[in-house]
């Protein structure tokens, strides 16, 4: 089928509006100097900091957002739409307001961190635990509404066979459900996790910039450009670079599970 020729333009402008952004960002790296930007021991904690904390936020969101997902896609729960509305609100809400809402909620003297402080002495914002959640609570929702789509298009025939034959709803959610979803939950981990890479609002909201203990590369980045912007775009680059060869390599490899 041949493309009009208005959409070819639009989608080329529309691609183009994206790609430009990039340019720019590669027009302005010093080259000369990347070796030594991204090699600077700040960098390299800040750096490794993120990655430890998207992938701890990626398996937490599947932990969680996995039988959150199933809840809300085969379930006729009470409020089922409303809870489905409260599980996405992160997802259009600005980020320093999502971590805002964990400060009240989980702070010292939040809704639930102040029995975590009394009873437990436990105090989660300002560390790296902070930021994991932080990252968790933004990027949860990617998930979720890839998976409970899917679990929604899937023919709930295989289970239904599964329990004839005497499964069990465990054995049937293990080995006929999470299987049939197995390529979205891969696609939405993709997203959850690219999400939380680069989360700056809510982490800086609840986790506060503390070199070391909390300071990932987007905190990392909005300091350098106010005193180094050559380190800046080095981090920039590098994060692009690592989100630009994972997700490839995933999206390819969803594909092959797809054929």
């Amino acid at each position: 089928m041949t493309t009009p020729l208005p959409v070819r333009v639009l989608a080329a402008v529309g691609f183009a509006f994206v790609l430009l952004p990039f340019l720019g960002l590669l027009q302005r790296t010093p080259w000369s100097q990347l070796p030594s930007l991204v090699t600077r021991p700040d960098v390299r904690q800040a750096l490794r900091l993120s990655i430890l904390t998207s992938l701890a936020a990626m398996f937490l969101a599947i932990v969680l957002g996995v039988p959150l997902a199933w809840v809300l896609a085969r379930t006729h729960i009470p409020g089922r739409s409303v809870a489905r509305a409260i599980v996405t609100l992160p997802m259009v809400l600005p980020p320093v307001v999502g971590g805002a809402a964990l400060l009240f909620a989980l702070g010292r003297n939040g809704l639930v961190g102040q029995y975590l402080d009394d009873w437990f002495d436990i105090r989660l914002p300002f560390t790296t635990v902070a930021v994991v959640l932080a990252q968790t609570f933004v990027s949860m929702p990617f998930l979720v509404v890839t998976v409970e789509a899917a679990l929604r298009s899937t023919d709930v025939r295989y289970e239904q066979a599964a329990a004839t034959l005497g499964a069990g709803r465990w054995t049937t959610f293990r080995r006929v459900t999470l299987p049939s979803v197995a390529p979205s939950v891969l696609a939405g981990a993709v997203l959850c996790w690219a999400r939380a890479l680069g989360e700056f609002g809510a982490t800086i909201s609840f986790a506060g910039n503390l070199e070391g203990r909390t300071e990932t590369v987007p905190l990392a980045i909005y300091i350098e450009l106010q005193r180094d912007r050559d380190a800046a775009i080095a981090m920039s680059l590098v994060l692009v670079v690592i989100s630009l060869v994972v997700l490839v390599a995933l999206r390819d490899r969803w594909y092959r599970v797809q054929g």
